[in-house]
């Protein structure tokens, strides 16, 4: 009797939260085919790219997260992404600790690095807040750089552990894979109910007129360094398990191009959605690394070539879809939605016109 009851709720709770909102039941789908996606037998290659698309969902949602709930246009986000991979490096290069704890140990880092980043460039806005947001990897590249005796310089730190050495080494790309799913719902679960609760209220306000939020007695400034916070921490966490995933920390983690991944993947996908950045990271890395790389054959010498025909494909779908291709399937599942509302509405009021009509007659 007690179990009936509590699948009675579970089965109301995801009638009304999950299967009458479209995009909540678009995501729920998707996680779906994530989850069983395994048993399709892919190679190693098809399971590192969807583990690398988990971490590049993680670290565009932190992305998402700052500049479409609060408009701070970061373009250096890589500093907490390359700063996770160096940390968890250091700490079992020198000291030879396992992942389990070098991860945990690089959040309060990343933490302290998104003060020092959040401080001076919140009194800055606009065009100025990128570019200051846009030095600060070029000025962590450049202490790897001064301490190379540490940091390994240009070469890296090489040879990290994998999270499950005791396994065999194909299963070790599935259990990665299934680790990296783990934490991405955990992640968009937590990112999620921030952006929606009293918090994320706040930061939309701030979004949407700063200085009315000043106004209405908000401290702006403290939303604005916790939401830098929040973001650097997830970003720091996507980093140090990716470090782990390539067994590498180097300086290509803290490059430009990785700071515009975030961008281009939250833009493409939509932002201010948060599950937007989750699809445009599948598309976008499916689309380098298996369209491009396995089912249309480019020759390794015209790398030019490749990555100008992937750019003018997400330029032709962003022109296509400028709102996000997410926001647009979500957009046509609620317009179904209202057009099979009408549908049962006018079927309705028709029987109710034909019973009046019977009775006055």
């Amino acid at each position: 009797m007690v179990s009936a009851y509590f699948l009675k709720r579970i089965y109301l709770s995801f009638a009304t939260h999950v299967f009458d909102v479209p995009a909540r039941l678009a995501a729920f789908l998707l996680f779906l085919l994530l989850i069983f996606f395994p048993v399709t037998n892919p190679t190693s290659q098809i399971l590192l790219l969807l583990t690398l698309a988990n971490l590049g969902a993680i670290f565009a949602v932190s992305w998402d997260l700052l500049v479409g709930r609060t408009g701070l246009m970061s373009l250096g986000h890589a500093v907490f992404f390359g700063l996770g991979a160096y940390v968890t490096a250091l700490l079992f290069v020198h000291l030879g600790l396992p992942p389990y704890i070098t991860i945990p140990l690089s959040i309060p880092v990343g933490v302290l690095v998104a003060l020092i980043v959040g401080f001076p460039s919140l009194r800055v806005k606009g065009p100025y807040l990128s570019l200051i947001s846009f030095a600060f990897p070029l000025i962590l590249t450049g202490i790897i750089y001064y301490f190379k005796e540490y940091t390994g310089g240009e070469r890296g730190l090489y040879g990290l552990p994998s999270f499950f050495p005791f396994l065999p080494y194909k299963d070790q790309f599935l259990a990665e894979y299934w680790f990296t799913l783990l934490l991405l719902f955990i992640s968009g679960v937590i990112i999620y109910r921030i952006a929606n609760s009293e918090t994320g209220i706040v930061l939309v306000s701030i979004l949407d007129d700063e200085l009315a939020s000043k106004a209405s007695g908000i401290n702006v400034t403290k939303y604005k360094i916790m939401t830098f916070v929040i973001s650097g921490i997830f970003a720091t966490i996507a980093g140090s398990v990716q470090a782990h995933i390539l067994r590498v920390a180097n300086t290509g983690m803290l490059e430009a191009t990785i700071s515009f991944i975030p961008v281009i993947v939250t833009i493409f996908g939509g932002i201010g959605t948060l599950y937007g950045p989750i699809v445009g990271a599948y598309f976008l890395q499916l689309l380098d690394g298996y369209v491009l790389g396995r089912i249309i054959t480019i020759p390794p010498d015209w790398v030019y070539a490749k990555m100008l025909v992937y750019a003018l494909i997400i330029i032709i779908l962003i022109i296509l879809w400028p709102r996000g291709v997410a926001r647009f399937v979500t957009d046509k599942l609620e317009d179904l939605e209202e057009a099979r509302d009408i549908d049962e509405r006018g079927s309705k009021i028709w029987k109710k016109y034909k019973k009046k009509k019977e009775k006055v007659v």
